[in-house]
């Protein structure tokens, strides 16, 4: 068996969670033949406990891996995974603080993905944003490799820390494009016209509210919007403004990922509004399945969609494209988005990056 690898920072495997948790997934099903991989789970988020899956071990930690404890579910992983591995691969900054402390003690090979900027989020206040920075600042000084998803956030580290880091984004061929079911029509009866479709956490900083009023403000296509609306007021607010509208339908998460991908793998068109974050898995998804794309325009979305998409800033801008784009153009730009993403975004491309880095 190969090196002992440790990933820790995920809800856990099977996954089913997010980001991280598809990159565990697909690291440990490519690369589990050749390294001994172990995964830390929370325990909190699962109702079984299996020993192992895709040949990795899973340990399981009684905290939750996101929110406040995050930070003491990736330090307890971390010192766990020191008795036995190699390498420590740590996904996120959160625990990041300890890491002088491990390299007091142990001389293992640390590799931080340190994810999108997390600290400039602005569902954070400002204690844990000057937290969340102090961790970047502390993992990206003692890390032995750091991982950055995009070029924009390899630029940043090299800009902020004079640190080089490995640019390694994310796959999106495990998606597949689905036909849409008798009784996924006969639940959601407007899919049968073209529509354009959204899928994320319903928080400012995804440009929501921007998004549904330049929907709401055209007729040509019906807007199906999927997300966590009652987490906050922000999207409570929202929907309670827009649910007399004919065609704006915004419904809850949607957890059967059969179903979400029918809804998501035939729209007319994907909308993106993510403003923060570095290379957003579910924009390369949208591209994998062939989607033409209009995206916010930030410098992460430009750089992962190759500047081939179309972008906006404003309602405006928005509300120009959604009127004048064509049905040539969207054909064009969703072949392109999926050549991009056969190139760059697959989970073997990926995985062998990461084989290299290991």
């Amino acid at each position: 068996m190969g090196k002992k690898i440790a990933i820790i920072g995920t809800v856990g495997l099977p996954s089913k969670y997010g980001g991280f948790e598809t990159l565990a997934e697909y690291l440990t099903k490519y690369l589990a033949k050749d390294f001994d991989m172990t995964v830390y789970c929370s325990s909190k988020s699962y109702d079984v406990y299996p020993k192992t899956h895709n040949n990795a071990k899973l340990e399981y930690i009684n905290l939750n891996a996101n929110g406040i404890q995050s930070i003491p579910y990736d330090i307890i992983s971390i010192f766990k995974a020191l008795k036995y591995a190699d390498t420590l691969l740590i996904l996120g900054v959160s625990g990041c603080i300890v890491l002088p402390f491990v390299k007091l003690i142990s001389n293992k090979r640390i590799i931080v993905n340190i994810d999108g900027l997390e600290w400039r989020r602005a569902k954070w206040n400002k204690y844990a944003k000057w937290f969340l920075k102090f961790s970047e600042k502390i993992a990206v000084k003692t890390a032995d490799v750091i991982v950055t998803d995009n070029k924009v956030i390899q630029e940043y580290v090299y800009s902020e820390y004079g640190k080089e880091s490995e640019l390694i984004a994310y796959g999106a061929d495990h998606v597949s494009k689905l036909v849409i079911s008798p009784e996924v029509y006969k639940q959601y009866d407007f899919l049968k016209q073209e529509y354009a479709f959204t899928v994320c956490r319903i928080e400012p900083e995804n440009n929501i509210h921007m998004i549904i009023e330049a929907m709401s403000l055209q007729s040509k296509y019906p807007l199906v919007m999927v997300g966590n609306w009652n987490a906050s007021l922000y999207g409570k607010e929202l929907r309670e403004k827009y649910v007399n509208i004919n065609h704006i339908h915004l419904l809850d998460p949607i957890y059967n990922q059969e179903i979400l991908n029918q809804l998501r793998s035939n729209c007319y068109l994907y909308l993106h509004g993510h403003s923060a974050g570095g290379t957003n898995p579910s924009l390369i998804e949208a591209m994998a399945l062939e989607l033409p794309i209009i995206a916010y325009g930030v410098d992460y979305n430009r750089e992962t969609t190759s500047n081939e998409a179309s972008y906006f800033s404003s309602l405006e801008e928005l509300k120009n494209i959604l009127n004048t784009i064509t049905e040539e153009e969207l054909l064009s730009m969703g072949a392109k988005m999926e050549k991009i993403a056969d190139t760059q975004y697959t989970w073997e491309v990926i995985a062998s990056k990461y084989s290299r880095v290991f």
